[in-house]
């Protein structure tokens, strides 16, 4: 009688300990009952065997069988590789002065600087791989890792830094897809799931929820509309798949939030780009030879104050008061006025400017979007077609002083950072411009020919040419004027 109670005892200790140390316990467990047999007396302590017997995890639970990811993941993880990049750069102990680098070449030396991403493939007949911009922007060469451990080399297809998607392909048989399936029917708790290769140790798995959709406003990460989720996604997982209990591909993770920075790790604040947006660029990369041709409306906007707003019979103070409308843009042909107040675009909320060049800058060339707006306090809807946006204007066409420069419209995330102006994109060797000082990487901000706050506003303030052009040009931070003689 004695023993008998002392076992149930021991059982329960026994199952204690192996709640209180998880996983530890578990291991010790199975390693004990896999070890190869040895030469020992017979045990007549059954309570001894307790552990080894209570140690064994259910098959099934009220007769289901436990909940689990593993067939679903068999089919995704294929789909998903790491992407190794190397870039060469020459490094000086004069830093990058030119004169000093060629009064001593000899000082300078090449270094290799590596990364390691993800990328999901998309198309395994053609070899397309999504991954993030700035998972591949600036690499010599890369490579990617299957999930079978094939090693392949890739090649650059295009990418787009607003969005920061980017396209590769790969040569090879036996590649695994994954389905991409629309992001828009997913809801604030829907499972999720994150596969990547996180700070390079190997593809890794995790899990969450949906926190939100539609996300935007976020500071430095070009034209958004991400999904939200507290799956981890961690330095490294860039690039990689987003997936639905299905194994359908809804998102590209694209990055995390945490305030001491990316490499303090997950608090469960993570981005992922819908896989319609994907689509829609990965479309026009593939098509227009690695360019994205954005859809334009053709106004420039302010935010609506609270005074504008009494002024203009507005209930709230927001949405974006067109102040210009551009000749022959989409906007001129559809209606749109002076004095417009733009408050959504196809059902979507728009609190000021940068809600509307956010949406504007998701839309392709030819879409048409009911703008509702308000004109004189009173509601009006407007259909417009949107424009071919220019992606660059060659200086001489605006002003011959400005010869041999070409502009382009900043990047989105330093607009989301409060820049404005338009980026010098190149300047050609003994030009006019080069002569004036100005060079590639400049941003012009501000010009006497007129105000401007974008590309198209910098070639309509050259209606008329001043006789001294003077551009306000900002250098590494530090602000100057430069006289273009």
């Amino acid at each position: 009688m004695q023993n008998a109670t002392k076992t149930p005892k021991r059982l329960l200790v026994a199952l204690t300990l192996a709640a209180a140390f998880g996983g530890f316990a578990a291991t010790a467990i199975r390693e004990a009952t896999q070890a190869p047999a040895r030469a020992a007396p017979a045990a007549t302590d059954t309570a001894a065997l307790a552990p080894a017997t209570v140690g064994a995890l259910p098959t099934a639970v009220n007769g289901q069988p436990l909940p689990s990811l593993a067939p679903m993941l068999a089919r995704v993880t294929p789909a998903v590789v790491s992407v190794h990049t190397k870039q060469r750069v020459r490094v000086s102990p004069f830093g990058n002065d030119p004169m000093f680098r060629r009064m001593f070449p000899e000082l300078t030396q090449e270094r290799i600087n590596e990364s390691l991403g993800s990328g999901v493939i998309v198309d395994a007949g053609n070899g397309y791989i999504l991954t993030n911009h700035h998972v591949i922007e600036g690499a010599d060469e890369v490579s990617v890792t299957l999930a079978d451990g094939r090693t392949l080399s890739a090649n650059f297809v295009g990418s787009d830094p607003d969005t920061d998607i980017a396209v590769m392909q790969v040569k090879a048989d036996g590649l695994a897809a994954l389905p991409l399936v629309s992001a828009d029917t997913l809801r604030v708790g829907d499972f999720v799931v994150a596969v990547g290769n996180p700070f390079g140790i190997g593809q890794t798995v995790t899990s969450g929820i949906v926190s939100a959709v539609g996300r935007s406003g976020l500071r430095g990460l070009g034209f958004q509309n991400f999904i939200q989720t507290d799956a981890s996604i961690n330095p490294g997982n860039s690039g990689g798949a987003l997936v639905n209990l299905n194994g359908e591909l809804v998102g590209i993770n694209t990055a995390s939030f945490n305030p001491r920075g990316s490499m303090a790790g997950n608090i469960g604040l993570s981005f992922a780009i819908p896989t319609g947006l994907a689509r829609n660029i990965m479309d026009q990369l593939i098509a227009n030879d690695g360019v994205v041709i954005r859809g334009a409306f053709g106004v420039e906007t302010q935010p609506v104050t609270r005074q504008l707003a009494q002024g203009l019979g507005l209930d709230d103070a927001r949405g974006a008061l067109v102040n210009r409308v551009y000749s022959g843009s989409a906007a001129a042909a559809a209606g749109v006025e002076l004095g417009d107040v733009i408050v959504a675009a196809d059902d979507q909320r728009i609190d000021g400017p940068d809600a509307l060049r956010n949406f504007e800058g998701l839309q392709r060339v030819g879409s048409r979007v009911a703008l509702d707006i308000r004109r004189d306090g009173e509601p009006m809807t407007l259909q417009v077609e949107l424009r071919e946006q220019p992606r660059t204007l060659a200086g001489v066409d605006l002003d011959e002083r400005l010869d041999g420069a070409v502009f382009a419209e900043l990047p989105e995330r330093l607009r989301q950072a409060g820049a404005n102006g338009v980026l010098v994109e190149s300047v050609a060797n003994g030009s006019r411009a080069a002569g004036s000082g100005l060079r590639a990487g400049d941003v012009v901000v501000a010009a006497n020919s007129g105000r401007f706050d974008d590309l198209p506003g910098f070639r309509a303030s050259f209606t008329r040419s001043p006789a001294q052009l003077v551009l306000r040009v900002v250098r590494g931070g530090r602000p100057y004027n430069a006289l273009m003689r």
